[in-house]
């Protein structure tokens, strides 16, 4: 009787070698990568100026307590639930295709490719010192929000409700926080306070930024504590950017 021929294994697809827990690891080591070419460019005297500073800003303290208190939320079984029961309000209703088109074109302004883009318009008008802000605030809130999703392991809303109304691709990675939120809200806490536009305009931009979050919920990406705590990390980072990067660099 002959041997039969060792039985191998299927070979994995493509996609499954290039999982979402192989790309993580790699996002995290390119975002570090970016975050120390930034902290070279950085003067040494600016990396200390955030902790000079810190205890005069109590609103700054008053925020990343604020973060805290979300964060440690997640916890909560009601939270969760009143989570879940937003969200479907949001999620579930009937909208006209020209609108979740509109909402998901706009959610992409919340990306990382839209705000180095951003950065690049700035710089070629002129504006060299928000161009660094704005390339340096991105890639250090991206890896600080990569590593909280990691910590955290909140599964996205359509993992864990069967009728997620879903606009576009399915997001990949945890939930918590919102990183196209957090991007919002930092470019416009950064525009904010270098610009220091009038009552209007400042309530104009945090509409803006609002409406940026809201579609995260819309297109089925992300809770509602997950937009929030985005909100929240991103203003804390668009504060501590202008703390660390002096006017004058």
């Amino acid at each position: 009787m002959k041997n039969s021929p060792p039985e191998t294994a299927p070979a994995l697809p493509r996609t499954a070698l290039w999982s979402a827990r192989r790309r993580r690891p790699a996002f995290l080591v390119l975002l570090l990568a970016g975050l120390a070419l930034a902290l070279v460019w950085l003067p040494g005297e600016a990396r200390s100026a955030l902790w000079i500073t810190l205890n005069a800003q109590l609103g700054l303290v008053g925020l990343i307590f604020l973060f805290a208190l979300l964060t440690l939320s997640l916890i909560w079984s009601v939270g969760q639930r009143w989570d879940a029961r937003i969200f479907l309000l949001v999620n579930q209703r009937g909208y006209p295709k020209w609108l979740d088109d509109g909402m998901w074109l706009f959610t992409q302004l919340g990306n990382m490719l839209a705000a180095l883009s951003a950065a690049l318009l700035f710089f070629l008008l002129g504006y060299r010192y928000l161009a660094v802000e704005i390339i340096f605030g991105t890639l250090t809130l991206w890896l600080l929000v990569e590593t909280i999703k990691v910590l955290a392991e909140r599964d996205r809303p359509f993992l864990t409700l069967e009728q997620t109304r879903i606009i576009g691709w399915r997001e990949k990675g945890d939930s918590f926080p919102s990183g196209h939120t957090a991007q919002f809200f930092f470019m416009t806490m950064l525009l904010i306070l270098r610009f220091h536009p009038g009552v209007v305009t400042s309530l104009a931009l945090f509409t803006v930024a609002g409406l940026g979050g809201f579609t995260r919920i819309y297109v089925g990406a992300h809770y509602p504590r997950d937009v929030v705590g985005g909100a929240v990390l991103g203003s804390i980072w668009g504060i501590l950017v202008v703390l660390v990067i002096p006017v004058g660099l």
